[in-house]
């Protein structure tokens, strides 16, 4: 069955590594999108810490019934929606994963753990487990499935979710190039960098069949650079959107524009109906 529903994705002015700071920054916002209507809400990758190479990230990895689940069970249970995002969650052996939660009115619906960690994600977390598909669970009669960053550049994640979900809670936290660098790097590198960072969002959709719900980070971000002698300069690309299942952007909100919200309405309906199911993959 079809139905038209307002979704909403955060884009944060992420403070690196202060857990109380970004949640509260996450619930103000997640605030104002209910006030405009939406009843699912995404948050962005590592929303309570963001990433860069900075050791305070490390004192605030959450345990798995943290201040990062508590807020996200609390907060849907007391507005009745939607929400869902990942953060550092220390296991109870120990190990951690970049692990992305989805809640609806209070209950679990499922979780998943990002596959590969990039760059100097490897210093805070393991990937996930290679029998994690990324399909969180059902509701409302709607299959719900998770990408995180990265995993939308990659054609195994399209494989394992398409036609398994009717909508992915995803979200990012994707740097630029370092504006420390040569400019003419910079000219060179980060015209396709900022690019990718919308498009393969658009290309999950397509290839998945399902519309995209994609939250991500905002602001100038400065780290030691692991193994060189220069620090990195740059900032999070934002790019926070609401795409449908042929790729169409339907709300958009730059790195310029800041922190806040987008939102749109998305049609939720089997994925089976969505694009063209004779869709070819690239080579893996």
């Amino acid at each position: 069955m079809k139905k038209q529903t307002k979704v909403a994705a955060i884009q944060l002015a992420t403070k690196i590594g202060d857990s109380i700071t970004n949640i509260a920054g996450c619930e103000r916002l997640a605030l104002m999108a209910i006030k405009n209507g939406a009843r699912w809400i995404a948050l962005p990758e590592f929303f309570t810490t963001g990433v860069s190479w900075k050791p305070e990230i490390a004192s605030a990895i959450q345990t798995v019934d943290g201040a990062a689940a508590s807020f996200m069970c609390d907060f849907s249970a007391k507005h009745q929606v939607v929400l869902g995002g990942s953060f550092l969650c220390r296991l109870s052996d120990g190990s951690v994963r970049n692990r992305c939660q989805c809640y609806a009115n209070g209950s679990l619906i499922g979780q998943h753990d990002k596959d590969l960690p990039t760059m100097w994600e490897n210093y805070f977390y393991e990937g996930g487990d290679i029998t994690d598909s990324g399909t969180l669970g059902t509701y409302d009669n709607t299959r719900i499935g998770a990408a995180v960053c990265w995993e939308f550049m990659r054609t195994m994640t399209a494989r394992r979710l398409r036609n398994q979900v009717d909508v992915i809670m995803g979200g990012s936290c994707w740097w630029s190039i370092p504006t420390n660098f040569p400019v003419f790097l910079q000219k060179l590198w980060e015209p396709a960098n900022r690019h990718y960072s919308l498009a393969a969002i658009q290309d999950s959709a397509r290839l998945i069949g399902a519309p995209v719900i994609h939250a991500a980070h905002c602001g100038e971000i400065e780290c030691p650079m692991p193994g060189l002698p220069i620090k990195y300069r740059g900032y999070f690309e934002g790019n926070a959107s609401i795409v449908d299942a042929s790729g169409k952007v339907l709300a958009q909100r730059t790195a310029e524009q800041g922190e806040g919200i987008v939102c749109a309405d998305i049609l939720l309906e089997s994925s089976t109906n969505y694009g063209n199911n004779s869709q070819q993959f690239p080579a893996s």
